[in-house]
């Protein structure tokens, strides 16, 4: 009797700290699900309200406000299908009519939707498998705790066409005592065929200010390095998308004006993606470019650059192609 109880004991302690130790993971495993339902809860919420900055700003359909609250209200087992909706409203928005600043929430809250769904479901897959367990099932270790669900939604791409990337940049229309404007002439790594005519300018750093990205990059591309009173602008203002390297912007581009005694310029500030794809530069008059047959961007910088070279600029900042 004493040997089977030295058997039978240690087997049961076995036993009980196995089932209390598969308990505890389910009860971890669903508290982790509940916890991943509420930020995706969260992320869908936001995309709401900004669904709703967007349908404010003019640039869709009034529906899409009606969606949006439609979605944000929906039961748990409607949601679905209301998320779905207002996926299908917001891929028909025309992106670039809205304001840059107002784009890139829009992605963001896009991209954390579809990182909240993925987090949610892999929890829900992990919660799912260990309640499939026979022993989990036989002895109810599971409990009252309801069983949790995937949640399917569509997906928009996190790159890509659907959503470009934003990209507010700087210009300089840097002139010489001539009055020819400095231009870079470079080409798409994803297409050889695409090469083009550009002003001096790039892209804006996280939280830098417009005029001090455009004097930053008037230094690091041409060597020229000017002081903030001899930036006049912004002059123009330029919304475009496009595609460059395989990848899609949208871009919002500010342009000032500068000018300089000096023609030479300095390349070595170059990057390595300007050092890759920028082979050539020149000044330009305005009849150079009117006779051009090459691509020049901005398209109307020859017929906007005489009068501004003559008037100078009044103060106001003009939308420009």
């Amino acid at each position: 009797m004493t040997t089977v109880l030295f058997i039978v004991v240690p087997l049961v302690v076995i036993l009980v700290a196995w089932l209390l130790a598969t308990a505890n993971r389910l009860d971890r495993l669903h508290i982790r699900t509940d916890a991943a339902w509420a930020a995706l809860e969260a992320a869908l919420a936001r995309r709401a309200v900004v669904a709703r900055a967007v349908a404010a700003a003019g640039a869709a359909p009034a529906s899409l406000r009606e969606v949006a609250d439609h979605a944000e209200r929906a039961p748990r087992q409607d949601r679905e299908a209301a998320e779905n909706e207002l996926s299908r409203e917001l891929a028909a928005v025309e992106r670039v009519r809205l304001p840059l600043a107002l784009v890139a929430e829009l992605v963001d809250a896009e991209q954390r939707v579809v990182i909240a769904r993925r987090v949610h479901n892999d929890a829900v897959r992990d919660t799912l498998a260990q309640r499939r367990r026979r022993t989990v099932r036989w002895l109810k270790l599971a409990g009252t705790a309801p069983q949790p669900e995937y949640f399917e939604i569509a997906e928009p791409e996190l790159n890509g066409e659907a959503a470009p990337v934003p990209r507010p940049s700087a210009r300089v229309l840097l002139l010489d005592g001539e009055g020819r404007v400095l231009l870079f002439h470079g080409s798409n790594p994803g297409d050889a065929n695409d090469t083009f005519w550009f002003t001096v300018g790039g892209g804006v750093e996280p939280d830098e200010d417009i005029r001090a990205a455009a004097l930053r990059e008037l230094h690091e591309e041409t060597g020229i390095k000017l002081d903030d009173d001899q930036l006049t602008g912004p002059v123009w203002r330029r919304r475009v998308v496009f595609s460059f390297d395989g990848r899609s912007y949208d871009a919002e581009e500010w342009f000032f004006v500068a000018r300089t005694p000096t023609t030479t310029v300095d390349t070595s500030g170059f990057d390595r993606i300007e050092l890759d794809t920028i082979d050539e530069h020149r000044w330009w008059s305005a009849a150079d470019l009117r006779s051009t047959t090459d691509t020049v961007y901005p398209v109307q910088l020859a017929d906007l650059l005489p009068g501004l070279l003559e008037s100078g600029w009044d103060g106001q900042t003009r939308s420009v192609r």
